[in-house]
């Protein structure tokens, strides 16, 4: 699947998912970006249940993915794990190093054979753009200030400068083969603020924020492109392309 093919179904699930959750009609989903192009629905009253619905999408290699928190910021990464041609594995991860911590960065060049440091690198790289998509900054943030703990890559948590975020939680997940992918969930105080200003609520008191930050995190569910089309469209192209 090329680029432009993967970034227009990415735009389908968009609206996909806003109209299952949401069940806003197609013709009356307004999305919009912020100044660093982070998309967000334009609801008004309408997500009231849902005070801070927001959502992520990510593509790469043969996945497109989309997650969604009604009150929690999301964001979500899909990596493929490319083995380089021209250049050996730490050749190639040499590029990126200045985007780690010396921790992450000792971590990765001793996972073992090529192999593992490749798998390793994808690891953390797929964790921070998860973290920074979340927050609405993307990588202009700075991922070197994001430094990542885990144990066998569960129980993943994340230090800011230096500083623990006990109000976050992340999941890396195998998404098929050759490809991972990573959920950040955590609390809207975080965002950039242009990303805050699409948010309703940004503090809440402890309890409520602890039953979202724990809520179930759902498997993900496979659709065609088919399946991503609404009716009415689908009636329109069918009707088009034959006359």
């Amino acid at each position: 699947m090329g680029d432009r093919k993967r970034a227009l179904v990415s735009r389908l699930l968009q609206y996909a998912l806003v109209n299952e959750v949401l069940a806003i009609p197609y013709d009356e989903i307004i999305i919009k970006r912020t100044l660093e192009g982070k998309p967000f629905l334009e609801c008004g009253d309408v997500c009231t249940d849902f005070p801070n619905f927001n959502f992520n999408a990510s593509h790469h290699g043969d996945y497109v993915a989309i997650a969604s928190e009604p009150l929690c910021l999301v964001g979500v990464d899909i990596v493929s794990i490319v083995i380089p041609q021209k250049e050996t594995v730490i050749e190639f991860i040499q590029n990126f190093s200045s985007y780690f911590s010396t921790f992450e960065w000792d971590s990765i060049v001793n996972a073992g054979t090529s192999d593992d440091i490749l798998i390793e690198f994808y690891r953390y790289w797929c964790l921070k753009e998860a973290y920074v998509k979340a927050i609405g900054s993307g990588v202009a943030y700075g991922l070197d200030r994001v430094e990542f703990h885990h144990s066998c890559w569960t129980n993943i948590s994340v230090n800011v400068e230096g500083k623990a975020m006990k109000e976050w939680r992340f999941w890396l997940l195998e998404l098929g083969k050759g490809h991972l992918v990573s959920i950040a969930r955590g609390h809207p105080r975080s965002a950039t603020e242009s990303y805050m200003g699409t948010l309703k609520q940004a503090e809440f008191d402890e309890e409520e924020y602890h039953a979202a930050l724990h809520l179930p995190n759902v498997r993900f569910v496979s659709r065609t492109v088919e399946q991503l089309i609404p009716v009415s469209h689908k009636d329109r192209v069918h009707r088009t392309s034959i006359s």
